[in-house]
């Protein structure tokens, strides 16, 4: 006789926000909460609020909105890994970690980013563009 396992349904959720500094709480809070109520590990939301706060600053300071005048957030929780992209209509540069000097006051944001997730990247398209991370997963700062 064989046990079966249920799958776990992936739930996925997005949101549409102004595309203006307002939305930068509102939408920490909104991720936040949504985390919580999936039992995902306390430090995985906190980055998770983090990484959201600095993707869609970025997205405010430096790119365009989508057509309709949003950036859409879209995540998952699949596997215990959080999987978050943020999509806008693209700036004058694909977005990457710069190298502040000592007293910038910003710059910093991609590399905090990419401190916190254990995958990220870029995907430059016709319609936008799209910074996604996975947080929750493998990583050499997380101690096994």
């Amino acid at each position: 006789m064989t046990q079966s396992t249920a799958r776990i349904p992936t739930r996925t959720r997005t949101v549409r926000v102004p595309h203006m500094a307002a939305s930068v709480p509102r939408m920490r809070r909104t991720i936040v909460q949504d985390l919580r109520s999936r039992d995902v590990p306390t430090d995985v939301v906190e980055e998770a609020e983090m990484v959201v706060s600095e993707l869609l600053g970025n997205s405010v300071r430096h790119a365009s909105p989508l057509a309709d005048g949003t950036v859409r957030i879209h995540w998952q929780v699949k596997g215990g890994v959080v999987e978050l992209d943020v999509t806008d209509g693209g700036g004058g540069t694909s977005p990457k970690p710069l190298q502040p000097s000592v007293y910038s006051v910003s710059g910093r944001g991609l590399r905090i980013v990419r401190s916190l997730a254990h995958e990220w990247g870029v995907l430059d398209e016709d319609r936008g563009c799209t910074v996604w991370v996975c947080l929750g997963g493998p990583s050499r700062r997380r101690r096994p």
